[in-house]
């Protein structure tokens, strides 16, 4: 009874000590990036157009439909591609490439930094750059932690990639509510200046498998909606830059931005 009893207090004593070091690690300094941001761990600055971009992926059922649809309304937008995944399907990294679209880093597998230590966190993304080299011969310059979460290492990171997180997510990834609960949100949440955050992949942890087909609908139907208000769509790596340019003309006093 007496080893029970100090059994369970130093199993106490070891899970206090590791959520303590977990939110040193990786809780404190996401929320520092999502509360404040910074240059480096981009979500947005000034009202210059919509960004759409999409994690997870690519997934040879849905992706290609995406890619349709996307080139149907003429919007270039950001994949932030698990390598794992562009391995096993490079002719959708190379058809994102051939139509315009950003191509970024979103790990190797869809692992939490979090749980990562900062060794294997560098040899996610080195092994996604690669994938995406090897493909595409660009190296990729934007990353997006899976879930957003990073720990205190990954600001070592920013000085090779730019972050870049989101300022709206409908948790698209779920099926229940199908496709009028995403459009509602989409449309109800909508900024002039959003990044927006939708899955192309529903193999994830936490995820429906089935929830792209209802985030394909939504989008179809939000997008024709955006297109009746004109609405404007930038590639979020054009949209950086944009705003880049507004602030050095802003912080030098003149009123002409030109895209």
């Amino acid at each position: 009874m007496e080893f029970t009893l100090l059994s369970f207090h130093h199993v106490k004593t070891v899970s206090f000590w590791f959520l303590i070091g977990l939110c040193g690690y990786s809780f404190i300094p996401t929320v520092i990036v999502r509360v404040i941001g910074g240059k480096s761990f981009y979500k947005r600055n000034r009202s210059t157009g919509i960004a759409l971009t999409f994690d997870d992926g690519p997934d040879p059922a849905y992706t290609p439909q995406l890619l349709n649809l996307l080139r149907k309304y003429r919007i270039q937008a950001a994949f932030f591609v698990l390598g794992s995944k562009a391995e096993q399907h490079p002719e959708l990294i190379k058809r994102m490439q051939d139509e315009g679209h950003l191509i970024g880093i979103h790990n190797y597998r869809h692992w939490s930094n979090a749980l990562l230590t900062p060794k294997k966190v560098r040899k996610q993304l080195q092994d996604t750059e690669n994938v995406i080299v090897g493909i595409t011969g660009s190296k990729p310059m934007y990353y997006r932690p899976p879930w957003g979460v990073i720990n205190v290492f990954d600001f070592l990171l920013a000085r090779k990639y730019q972050f870049v997180l989101w300022t709206l997510m409908v948790k698209d990834w779920r099926c229940s509510g199908g496709k009028e609960r995403i459009k509602r949100k989409l449309l109800a949440r909508l900024k002039h200046n959003d990044i927006i955050v939708l899955h192309d992949s529903g193999q994830t942890l936490g995820a429906d498998r089935f929830a792209p087909r209802y985030m394909l609908e939504a989008l179809e139907e939000f997008l024709a909606e955006c297109k009746r208000k004109e609405l404007v769509f930038l590639r979020v790596d054009d949209k950086i830059r944009l705003e880049a340019k507004q602030a050095e003309y802003v912080q030098h006093g003149s009123q002409n931005i030109e895209v």
